[in-house]
């Protein structure tokens, strides 16, 4: 349990490290703003209690204002994708997930599943976040032309991320 507890706190600070230090300093244009510190909130066990997801999912969100400098924003779009979170997985996961405490990552889950995970979260999450930044509809279009391309990037970062460790921890183990 103990042990459990410091690997996701470590997960946690590793992946806003990352996003403060070398995601955000990505710039490819003003429509691609990626965002992988979501990945935390997508790899929680999927027994998860949804009361302890959306609290921690607070936490995150605020820990990325504090460094941001975007009072609420990040933690109004995090917290609502940990309340989405358990009604997707209502949907999508099986029994067996559910009583085997598994951890919806893309190579427990398979590609597909987890992709297609990733994206309808990410999505809700860059809408919530990028319409309150806009604070208004006067954009509307030019605003979810960003939410999209941003979630198809973070998609794809975090894809690649899970490829990556993936593939790191079987080396180690095989």
């Amino acid at each position: 349990m103990i042990i459990d507890l410091l690997t996701y706190l470590l997960r946690f600070v590793l992946l806003l490290l990352i996003q403060l230090l070398v995601v955000n300093n990505i710039e490819l244009n003003t429509y691609i703003n990626p965002y992988i510190y979501p990945l935390f909130i997508l790899t929680l066990p999927v027994n998860t209690k949804p009361w302890h997801v959306v609290c921690i999912s607070f936490v995150i969100g605020m820990a990325m204002d504090t460094f941001s400098s975007t009072p609420g924003l990040h933690m109004a779009a995090t917290t609502f994708m940990g309340y989405l979170r358990i009604y997707f997985l209502r949907f999508a996961a099986t029994k067996e997930d559910f009583e085997s405490r598994i951890s919806p990552t893309l190579s427990k889950k398979g590609p597909a599943w987890f992709l297609f995970y990733a994206f309808v979260l990410l999505f809700f999450h860059h809408l919530l976040l990028f319409y309150f930044e806009v604070y208004g509809f006067s954009e509307f279009f030019r605003t979810f032309f960003r939410v999209f391309l941003s979630t198809i990037f973070s998609v794809l970062l975090i894809g690649l991320g899970q490829i990556l460790f993936y593939r790191v921890a079987n080396k180690t183990n095989g």
